[in-house]
C-alpha cells in the first residue's frame, strides 16, 4: 500500500518525490508531531471534525502548533483527493513540529509543517488472527492515548506478529489487561453487551471506536467501557477490532486459541456503522452542492 503520486505540503500540492522536508526538522528526527488517518469515500472525508478535534487535543499535549483554521486544511485534503483520483482511499494528515531542539536545522519560519498524502485501501481479509504483546501500553502515561508520530514500536510489534503468522497483536498494559492493537481498538460481545477497554487502560481513542460508543444505537444492545482480560476475550461470544481502514473486523483467533465466530450482534453493529458512514458522506456531499 504505497502513497499516491501527489502530496499536500503546507497548502501546496506537489509531487511526492519532490524535495520539501529537511534534516533539521525536529519532528522528523525525534518523531515529534501528531497525525491521523482518514477514510475517503466518494471523494469526501468521513468524520473530518472528529479527526481534527483529536489532533488538536493531542497537539496541546505534545506542544505541537496546529493551524488555527481547519477549513483550508480540509479543502487542501479534498483537492489532494481529486488530484490523486483517490475518491475511495485512505488519507493521512501529519503535523510535524519544526523546533526548537538541539538538532534543529536552519529555520523555515514555520513552527510546524502540515503534510497530507493518500493511498489505496489495504485489503485486510474477512477476519484476523491476533498475537499477544505483554507491556505494550503503559496506562499511567498521559501520552499513551495520543496519536503521535513516534510509531516505530507499533510498526515493529505488528511486523513481528506478521512474522509469526498473525495479522495483528493484542497489546496488554502493565497490569496485564487488554488495551488495543497496534492500530485498532478491540471490542468483545457478551450476550447483548458490547465492551471495549476505557482509555484509562491505555488505549488510543480511535474514531471508529468513538462513533460506536457515542453514536450507534441498536435495540436491546448496550455498548460500554470496562476493563478486559485475555480470559474475557477467550470467553466472549465474539471479538472484533475497529479502525479507520478496517471498519469492523472479526477476530477468529488469539495466540493459537480459536474464538467463537462473529454472530448477529457483530453483523448488526457492522451494518449500523456502515449506515452511519454513508449518512455522514451523503451529508458532506450535499453541503458541497448547496
Amino acid at each position: 500500500m504505497g502513497m499516491h503520486r501527489f502530496i499536500l505540503h503546507n497548502g501546496q500540492i506537489k509531487e511526492a518525490a519532490e524535495p520539501g522536508l529537511f534534516a533539521g526538522q525536529l519532528g522528523l528526527l525525534a518523531g515529534w508531531g501528531v497525525f491521523t488517518t482518514l477514510r475517503v469515500s466518494e471523494g469526501a472525508l468521513f468524520a473530518w471534525e472528529r479527526h481534527w478535534a483529536r489532533m488538536v487535543r493531542d497537539s496541546k499535549l505534545l506542544n505541537v502548533e496546529m493551524p488555527a483554521d481547519p477549513h483550508p486544511i480540509e479543502q487542501g485534503l479534498l483537492d489532494l483527493v481529486e488530484r490523486n483520483h483517490a475518491r475511495e482511499a485512505t488519507a493521512r494528515l501529519v503535523v510535524v513540529r519544526n523546533g526548537p531542539g538541539f538538532w534543529e536545522g536552519p529555520g523555515t519560519g514555520r513552527a510546524s509543517d502540515v503534510i497530507a498524502l493518500t493511498a489505496d485501501f489495504k485489503k485486510w481479509g474477512a477476519s484476523v488472527r491476533l498475537g499477544i504483546q505483554p507491556h505494550g501500553r503503559y496506562a499511567a502515561s498521559d501520552f499513551t492515548r495520543a496519536k503521535v508520530l513516534s510509531w516505530a514500536h507499533n510498526l515493529r510489534w505488528a511486523e513481528r506478529a506478521q512474522e509469526q503468522g498473525f495479522d495483528e497483536v493484542v497489546l496488554l498494559n502493565e497490569h496485564g489487561r487488554v488495551t488495543e492493537c497496534t492500530s485498532a481498538n478491540i471490542f468483545a460481545v457478551f450476550g447483548s453487551e458490547v465492551v471495549t477497554a476505557p482509555v484509562e487502560e491505555g488505549c488510543l481513542p480511535g474514531i471508529t471506536r468513538e462513533v460506536l460508543v457515542e453514536e450507534i444505537r441498536q435495540p436491546d444492545l448496550r455498548i460500554s467501557e470496562r476493563a478486559l482480560t485475555l480470559d474475557d476475550l477467550y470467553g466472549a461470544d465474539s471479538v472484533f477490532i475497529t479502525s479507520t481502514t478496517r471498519g469492523l473486523l472479526p477476530v477468529r483467533e488469539i495466540a493459537g486459541r480459536e474464538l467463537k465466530a462473529a454472530g448477529d450482534v457483530y453483523g448488526r453493529l457492522s451494518r449500523a456503522f456502515e449506515a452511519f458512514v454513508a449518512g455522514d458522506i451523503a451529508r458532506r456531499k450535499a453541503a458541497v452542492h448547496v
